[in-house]
């Protein structure tokens, strides 16, 4: 006879922070997520409100099963699972009628892909949703998820999700092509109702991830907790880096902060660090999997995994005020800042003739409000994206108005 194990802890703190969920801001990429399908997977960066969407939107609507014990969110770094497993706890809660179950920090589960492919084949009745590491990679060779899991990728906060957070508006995403098309109308209607200076400076120091909303006097010691944690934990686990590099990483990690973002010379950072040069270029994919920094190229469409990159930044603006203070340089912000927000949905490489060549088609050039057009003149499809300018003309945009792109 099949042994019933107690999971009744695990509902009790499921069905708290449940209903403990705050409500004040719900992620656009709630919308997005096609909430019926049967497996789906959600992966971002540590700190970007994975955790959150998953309550909220327990608790939005999945209520009374979470009150009749259907529906379970768990954590699998939770200790439960220490003389516990994953198949014990799925078995046990299908026998009691569990409908769905949402499984959070996935990675921290050995083996997962496995048992989550699983899952999957054996009860058709359950719903899964999973959360992971950016660092997660679904074509584990053992168990090949690939073809089962819708999959959605979650980023910090765009400029629009943190005005609308701060001002209470309801800003809808811009395409692209509106906002290179259609600038000025789509400015002067969002300046019509707030104005962008007043947050977008504070969005560039303490806006990208969603814990400022608990504070802004503990917001870098808790993005410092964050980026500790992907290095300590998230990069060997993951990556399988043995702990005794990871202090070269968080020295690779520095040497980018206080430059970037910088043409990076293989031969002098290697030099450097007394690392040798495909060492180098692996510790840099990992950064960039991890979301702590951004590598572009010149053509992004045949990247081998030995290829340098040709710039790299810090994945956003945040991390730059973190490790630089107050001393970041006003360039250098605005082009991380375009670049983040600009990666999410769209195809961005390194430009030899500008700063961004976008979507294989449009050329962007980042720079201050004088900032002329000489440079790209020439150009077809070129723009400025351009700082300290409410509303643009011609070819030239708000650089702010790029962060409505999600």
């Amino acid at each position: 006879m099949d042994m019933m194990i107690d999971y009744t802890n695990l509902l009790e703190i499921s069905a708290k922070r449940i209903r403990n969920a705050k409500e004040t801001f719900i992620r656009s990429i709630n919308k997005k997520i096609n909430w019926n399908s049967r497996l789906i997977g959600i992966k971002g960066a540590r700190g970007c409100g994975k955790t959150t969407l998953l309550l909220q939107h327990l608790k939005n609507n999945h209520m009374d099963l979470v009150s009749s014990g259907k529906a379970l969110y768990v954590s699998l770094d939770n200790i439960w699972f220490a003389k516990n497993s994953l198949q014990d706890l799925v078995e046990t809660f299908t026998k009691n009628g569990g409908k769905i179950l949402y499984l959070d920090e996935v990675h921290r589960y050995e083996d997962w892909p496995i048992y989550i492919k699983n899952i999957y084949d054996d009860y058709p009745e359950l719903q899964v949703v999973f959360t992971g590491s950016s660092l997660l990679q679904i074509l584990d060779a053992r168990a090949d998820l690939s073809r089962r899991p819708v999959m959605y990728n979650m980023q910090g906060l765009s400029f629009r999700e943190y005005l609308n957070i701060k001002t209470g508006n309801d800003f809808q995403e811009l395409s692209l092509e509106e906002i290179l098309q259609n600038h000025i109308q789509k400015a002067f209607d969002i300046c019509d109702k707030v104005k962008p200076f007043e947050y977008f400076g504070e969005y560039l120091k303490t806006g990208y991830y969603p814990f400022f909303l608990e504070g802004l006097d503990t917001y870098y010691m808790k993005l410092e907790e964050t980026i500790n944690m992907i290095l300590d934990v998230e990069l060997p686990l993951l990556r399988k880096i043995d702990i005794a590099y990871v202090p070269k990483i968080k020295k690779l990690l520095s040497i980018i902060a206080e430059s970037s973002p910088f043409m990076l010379n293989t031969s002098k950072v290697s030099g450097a660090m007394e690392i040798n040069r495909t060492t180098l270029i692996s510790y840099l994919k990992s950064l960039t999997d991890a979301k702590l920094i951004a590598s572009l190229y010149k053509d992004s469409r045949g990247v081998s995994s030995l290829q340098k990159p040709d710039k790299v930044f810090l994945e956003n603006t945040n991390l730059m005020y973190l490790f630089q203070g107050e001393n970041v340089d006003e360039g250098n912000i605005r082009e991380t800042f375009l670049v983040n927000q600009l990666s999410y949905n769209q195809i961005v490489e390194f430009s030899e003739v500008s700063d961004f060549f976008v979507n294989n088609k449009y050329t962007i050039e980042c720079g201050g409000k004088s900032k002329t057009g000489e440079q790209i003149k020439n150009l077809e499809n070129a723009f400025i994206a351009a700082d300290g300018i409410e509303i643009g003309i011609g070819s030239k945009i708000p650089l702010w108005l790029f962060g409505f792109l999600y």
